[in-house]
């Protein structure tokens, strides 16, 4: 089995249907003994330039371990699904299981606005008001 990175973009008016694609995608990969070693979910982000008319989409990315056969299935669902407006297939030397520069600051982001909610809570909790 070979090593690969997929990046697919998602039409902005299909997002509610992209938990049910990932779903669909690691039962595919599961059952034929594949691996996935890394699933990240983007969110919806701007386009760089206008793709159909569009200016943002939903993006994926995976990194798994298949046959040649059950990336051709994989190929196959992006080219017949209308929701999927593009997809890179990219075959790579060892599986990447780190995340990616754009999930990492994300999650900065998340870490940072947590630690500022709870400074706010603690600050709230120490006003102490004279009777």
């Amino acid at each position: 089995m070979r090593h690969y990175e997929i990046i697919f973009m998602v039409h902005p008016d299909k997002s509610d249907q992209v938990p049910y694609m990932i779903e669909n995608y690691e039962k595919l990969i599961n059952n034929s003994n594949g691996k996935i070693h890394r699933m990240e979910d983007w969110g919806r982000r701007q386009l760089s330039y206008s793709i159909n008319k569009l200016h943002k989409a939903h993006y994926i990315l995976m990194n798994i371990e298949v046959t040649l056969k059950i990336l051709d299935e994989i190929h196959t669902s992006f080219r017949f699904n209308d929701a999927i407006i593009r997809n890179l297939i990219i075959r790579v030397k060892n599986p990447i299981i780190e995340s990616s520069p754009i999930m990492k600051i994300k999650n900065d982001n998340i870490l940072q606005n947590n630690e500022i909610n709870k400074t706010k809570n603690k600050e709230n909790n120490d006003i102490v008001i004279n009777a």
